[in-house]
């Protein structure tokens, strides 16, 4: 059976929740991920949502 409703909550967003994460600098990847960061909210990828779970991106998150 085909998967007709994969993604349907993306479609709605703008370019489909496709950008650029601001922690890494990726570009058109999906920024899916609401993170608050520094009193601000930003959108992130789901690597750099684990990456903060983990503690390995403090370093970025010190340059925004």
């Amino acid at each position: 059976m085909s998967k007709a409703n994969r993604g349907k909550g993306l479609r709605d967003r703008v370019n489909s929740g496709r950008s650029t994460c601001p922690l890494c600098k990726r570009s058109k990847i999906k920024t899916v991920y609401e993170v608050e960061l520094k009193e601000k909210k930003y959108q992130i990828c789901k690597q750099c949502k684990a990456a903060l779970a983990k503690g390995k991106k403090e370093e970025a998150v010190a340059a925004l």
